[in-house]
């Protein structure tokens, strides 16, 4: 597989065998048993790496069927409206709202426009780009939508927590409590602390990726 074919299908169950060790990619795996090989990236301190998802650079075959995987996962919660965070968390909201047959989504945003309210703002960084601050916004326009209504409010991936638990801080803001977060990926296990207070039923994902610690040979050992 070459670079530029990541996050372009799903493969059957069964296509990549587990392994102790990994050398470039690694199989995520739907509860179905469907695979989809990501990339593994170092991460700034040389020793450690995650698994990949750039979901607006996914074919979209593969957004549709992440967030059909993900509409089916929020059945149960019956919501109302789906609350996507930026940027890439925006291409799986919409999606996701599709699949549960909504309307619309309300999209958050780090841009702010002349008649945002700085009440209705809050920080927020990422893995990504951690020395970057920005502000988190919602349209004031929105609120209508938010307040006493069933939200669910969708990432792409979920890895340190920082940025779900911005959109948690922003939604309380719209006196907003969400029935249930979604995702992509659950990027290893270091967002649990960050969510420790949302009950893990509330959390869903169509696919778990764990954190990787480099090898002697130079391949990453999953840790968890």
């Amino acid at each position: 597989m070459n670079a530029e074919e990541f996050w372009q299908r799903i493969d059957p169950p069964g296509t990549f065998a587990p392994a102790d060790t990994y050398v470039d990619r690694y199989p995520a795996t739907f509860a179905d048993g469907r695979q989809l090989a990501l990339p593994i990236r170092a991460l700034p301190d040389g020793e450690h790496a995650v698994a990949s998802l750039i979901i607006n650079q996914a074919a979209f075959a593969v957004v549709d069927a992440i967030a059909a995987d993900l509409a089916a996962q929020l059945a149960t919660a019956a919501t109302d409206v789906v609350v996507g965070l930026p940027t890439l968390g925006l291409t799986l909201a919409a999606a996701v709202a599709q699949q549960l047959g909504h309307p619309r989504y309300v999209p958050l945003g780090t841009s702010r426009k002349f008649w945002y309210r700085e009440e209705l703002a809050v920080p927020i960084s990422s893995i990504t780009s951690p020395d970057v601050v920005k502000h988190l916004y919602v349209d004031p326009r929105m609120l209508p939508l938010l307040r006493g209504r069933r939200v669910a409010l969708i990432d792409d991936v979920i890895s340190s927590g920082v940025s779900i638990t911005a959109g948690l801080r922003l939604l309380a803001r719209c006196d907003c409590a969400p029935v249930a977060i979604g995702a992509a990926m659950l990027q290893s296990d270091r967002w649990r602390d960050a969510l420790a207070g949302v009950p893990a039923e509330r959390i869903v994902a169509s696919l778990r990726t764990p954190l990787f610690r480099r090898a002697a040979t130079g391949s990453w050992t999953p840790l968890r």
